[in-house]
């Protein structure tokens, strides 16, 4: 399986973690982390001064996390070598990975990528080797409403998966176990997937539709779902990325589709991640979201026109917020 023995056999206690991008996701995983005893580094920058000077604050449903004193750096420079670095940048800054990567990551150590889309640990494996790195798939209502502030509104769960060379399924590694029991003991639920590819088109069933749509229809979770039109766009959508899916040999049934709408049915009305950056003028995250699922249904002849079709408004739209 290649696990790294190094992590696996390290106690709990011991493990040290670096985040990098310490926002809606990082800041929250990461106070937790943190809250559970392990020693945290959080790459920052803008908030960089409020966060060494105030720490950090998770406001949250299961209860604030306020940490007065976190170890914020704002180069990497400055980091230590970690033995879990989680990535938890938004893709659109994947590009300095390989300037942050090698300083911080241990010769043993391995990268936590917490980002949606495709294509993410591919990237990583470049830089680090395929056997240093692992992914995850956030299922997660999370906002950053401040420097150092992070709102927590529902969920927490991560499907986490080991990396194999293009997404060849590992199985349940001891690397896998080790970094789980690390979550879970910081109130983290954890499902370890065998197969990191399968997980990732599971999530993209729900990003797809729910991110994109969030921006052109300009609405809310709860508005999309409650609106007969909207929900029978994002079931279609859902059913062309379970029909890429397939093509791929990862079989995903229609049940994972009215899991997914009674999810959003449950969730508290939420402005997706890709609305705020939208809405923020931040780039949208259309590569690994949008582009590489596309590419990908184009290799195996796999119609997809309303996927494609949003893909194309949302460029439309990122292009001209950005001003280009």
């Amino acid at each position: 399986m290649g696990c790294c023995s190094a992590i696996a056999g390290m106690p709990q206690s011991k493990r040290r973690y670096a985040i990098l991008g310490t926002g809606a996701l990082g800041g929250f995983y990461g106070a937790r982390l943190q809250q559970s005893g392990l020693e945290v580094h959080y790459l920052l920058h803008r908030d960089y001064d409020h966060v060494r000077q105030h720490g950090l604050v998770v406001e949250s449903v299961d209860g604030d996390v306020i940490l007065p004193e976190v170890q914020a750096h704002a180069r990497v420079a400055t980091m230590p070598p970690c033995d879990v670095v989680v990535v938890a940048l938004k893709t659109t800054q994947n590009h300095l990975l390989p300037q942050w990567l090698p300083s911080v990551l241990k010769p043993d150590g391995v990268v936590l990528v917490l980002q949606n889309g495709l294509g993410v640990e591919p990237y990583v494996a470049e830089i680090v080797g395929a056997d240093r790195v692992m992914g995850g798939l956030c299922f997660i209502c999370s906002n950053k409403v401040g420097p150092g502030h992070i709102r927590h509104l529902d969920y927490k769960k991560i499907a986490l998966g080991d990396y194999g060379p293009n997404y060849a399924a590992r199985g349940i590694t001891e690397r896998l176990k080790a970094i789980a029991q690390d979550f879970e003991q910081a109130g983290i639920p954890i499902d370890q997937t065998e197969d990191l590819l399968w997980a990732r088109w599971k999530k993209l069933i729900w990003n797809i539709p729910f991110n994109g749509l969030s921006v052109v229809l300009n609405a809310s979770t709860s508005e999309m779902i409650g609106d007969p039109h909207a929900r029978q766009l994002a079931i279609a959508l859902m059913q062309e990325v379970i029909a890429v899916a397939a093509a791929y040999g990862r079989v995903l049934d229609d049940h994972y589709i009215q899991q997914n709408i009674d999810h959003t049915e449950q969730m508290k009305p939420y402005r997706t991640s890709m609305k705020i950056d939208y809405d923020e003028q931040r780039p949208l995250e259309l590569e690994a979201i949008f582009k590489q699922p596309i590419t990908a249904a184009q290799a195996k002849q796999v119609p997809v026109p309303l996927i494609h079709m949003l893909y194309q408004q949302l460029q439309f739209l990122d292009q001209r917020n950005q001003g280009s």
